[in-house]
């Protein structure tokens, strides 16, 4: 499971050009679901997500996670964060997660977040064309794989 977080002022996302949803001050994940990943990656990502220390404190030091700043998170499904560009010019998606796989994992990974940072958990619609608008505060912009720890 990957997840691309980009610390946010605000975000939305538009879907057939009506808001679908928004956020003010938090996380913006894009999320891409791959083959092999099981509820243990959507336990560990959410989790180091919500504990994430990404927002600064009054020194202008990144010390405070979601929780401790009041912030809102957004996500948004995204096969393309498993594309292989290994040959030629056209991406392949070949490890990104069929829909039946993905779906579900997605919706736990939105209801474990909101779990953990005891608040709703914004979305767009898996499948869907989506415009997303963001203002990236930082910028400050992560990148986490569940299949590599790091």
């Amino acid at each position: 499971m990957r997840a691309l977080l980009q610390r946010v002022s605000s975000a939305s996302v538009t879907i057939d050009e009506q808001v679908h949803s928004q956020i003010g001050s938090g996380l913006l994940v894009l999320l891409g679901v791959e083959d092999i990943d099981s509820e243990e990656d959507v336990e560990w990502l959410a989790g180091k997500i919500a504990r994430m220390r990404l927002f600064e404190d009054s020194d202008g030091q990144m010390n405070l996670s979601l929780a401790e700043t009041g912030g809102r998170v957004m996500v948004i499904s995204q096969f393309t964060l498993h594309a292989s560009t290994k040959k030629g010019n056209r991406p392949s998606f070949i490890r990104a997660a069929r829909p039946e796989k993905a779906i579900p994992l997605y919706e736990l990974f939105i209801e474990k977040v909101s779990d953990l940072t005891d608040k709703p958990v914004a979305s767009g619609r898996f499948g869907a064309s989506m415009q997303v608008s963001l203002i990236n505060d930082g910028p400050v912009t992560i990148w986490m794989d569940s299949q590599d720890r790091q």
